[in-house]
């Protein structure tokens, strides 16, 4: 497995109505070198009667490894419900477990920069040495690049970092211009997550349904993966994961082990156009 960029298939690209093994026999027979986990998907395994053991062996069999592991939210709140503060410790747990360095975190509340600046500096207390990776989305409190480096510079912490999605680049009406990316450090950039979109986007009120149900496989919409990756290679960002997030309903009602090849062989496609030096590691 590449220790440089490996190529991961994000948790919601396999949905979450399948089972763990399946999940990462699936991934591995597509050609994945890694995956990513939810809180959430490491939990319906320890539902199955899996035990971290368990898990861990069911890895090694395959021989693929997890190298993502997400998500914290509401962390902005200042009363925090215990729920949300177990989810987190059960990502610190997973990243001590897997050895992922890593956690993507997103945050749908809308704050000023300065108190989401601040939570952001608690939260990176809190995860000690693990690395917390703000993703922007456009229908989120932070719905950009700016506002985003604007949050993970000002929490002043050196591991607070972003994590950048070509959905939502695309649908943040940013352009795949490096100006937008002038400012910011490029090891400031932990992940990249790639996908593409459809021609026209969903009404603003319901984008984040676009999100969650719509999103084309890399190449396969208007071609904006390859602008999003060109743009990544030009900055010179060495991205720790290149996440595979193509959350699309049509595809994975072919099946889980379909849809990991179908995503596989789309990236795969766009990086050997794009960035060969990472399609062949």
């Amino acid at each position: 497995m590449s220790k440089n960029h490996p190529l991961t298939i994000s948790s919601w690209t396999l949905g979450d109505q399948c089972k763990f093994e399946e999940r990462i026999a699936a991934a591995k027979a597509a050609g994945f070198e890694g995956i990513g986990l939810r809180a959430e998907t490491y939990v319906d395994a320890l539902a199955e009667g899996l035990h971290d053991e368990d898990i861990l062996a069911i890895l090694k069999k395959y021989d693929i490894a997890v190298t993502e592991v997400e998500y914290i939210t509401l962390w902005a709140e200042d009363h925090r419900s215990y729920e949300q503060m177990y989810k987190e410790q059960i990502c610190f747990h997973m990243c001590d477990l897997f050895g992922v360095n890593h956690i993507n975190c997103g945050l749908m509340e809308t704050y000023s920069v300065e108190h989401t600046a601040q939570k952001l500096r608690e939260l990176c207390q809190r995860a000690g040495k693990y690395t917390i990776g703000v993703e922007p989305m456009p229908y989120s409190g932070i719905p950009d690049v700016k506002k985003g480096w604007a949050v993970v510079k000002g929490s002043g912490c050196e591991n607070a970092k972003l994590i950048l999605d070509s959905w939502h680049w695309a649908r943040a009406n940013q352009p795949f211009d490096l100006e937008l990316l002038a400012d910011i450090p490029s090891e400031k950039i932990v992940s990249i997550q790639l996908n593409d979109v459809l021609p026209r986007a969903y009404a603003k009120a319901i984008l984040r349904d676009e999100s969650m149900h719509d999103r084309c496989p890399s190449g396969q919409g208007i071609g904006i993966t390859a602008d999003f990756l060109k743009m990544i290679k030009a900055k010179g960002i060495s991205p720790k994961v290149v996440g595979v997030e193509v959350i699309n309903d049509e595809v994975l009602s072919k099946g889980v082990a379909e849809a990991a090849k179908i995503n596989f062989e789309t990236t795969q496609a766009v990086l050997k156009a794009v960035w060969p030096e990472i399609a062949a590691e």
